[in-house]
């Protein structure tokens, strides 16, 4: 029976990727680093920049663009996150049934806090754990591992994730947890299920029948 619910926030409850690209393009332009569509999109959205970028711009040229990028974001991008329809009755479907909730996101701890405060879910999560401000959490499986904690380490089998990359598949099986993949999110065709995910949904709605049939 699944007692908790742990959540990834970015493609999986929020679209943030314009408020994300958009301080992003703005800081690439800025250290004159050039903008390819091809490779800097929304499926870069998931592990921190501070991992993605690198391989793609460089680690100089990462370190200039997040510089720039991190107060950009915060001033004009941060809450610049619409939630996916149907994310609003599925969190409080979940809650109402007393499934515990638990953020789990590779995002800055304060700023995931001020989008769950934007969109009034603060009093929906049991647990909200992100990455460090000094990145001291750089994998999912890190930030997975400080969500358990914080909710006393439950059994395993009791516990669910949803996130839309693999990088939640792979850090919740890091604790033994499965991942059902939020099929709307920023994920690569058939990302998900090669990762491992037990399922993909392609609409929150049907995320929210799989969890709680009798709703």
């Amino acid at each position: 029976m699944t007692r908790t619910v742990l959540l990834d926030l970015d493609g999986t409850l929020v679209d943030s990727a314009p408020g994300i690209l958009g301080s992003l393009r703005t800081a690439l332009d800025q250290v004159g680093v050039p903008w390819d569509d091809t490779v800097i999109g929304p499926h870069l959205l998931g592990p921190p920049l501070y991992e993605s970028l690198p391989p793609l711009i460089g680690e100089s040229a990462t370190e200039q663009v997040l510089a720039l990028y991190r107060p950009l974001y915060r001033e004009s991008g941060l809450l610049d996150s619409t939630p996916y329809p149907g994310i609003e009755e599925l969190l409080r479907a979940l809650a109402a049934a007393g499934v515990r909730l638990a953020l789990a996101t590779s995002k800055a701890e304060p700023a995931a806090r001020e989008i769950l405060a934007n969109q009034s879910w603060t009093d929906l999560f049991t647990a909200i754990t992100g990455d460090t401000v000094d990145a001291q959490r750089p994998s999912k499986a890190a930030v997975v591992e400080e969500a358990l904690h914080r909710l006393g380490n439950p059994d395993p089998a009791e516990c669910v994730m949803v996130g839309d990359r693999k990088h939640d598949v792979l850090g919740s099986a890091a604790h033994g947890i499965s991942c059902l993949g939020a099929g709307w999110g920023y994920a690569e065709p058939g990302e998900l299920l090669t990762a491992g995910a037990t399922e993909v949904y392609a609409t929150a709605e049907g995320l929210r029948t799989a969890l709680l049939p009798h709703l």
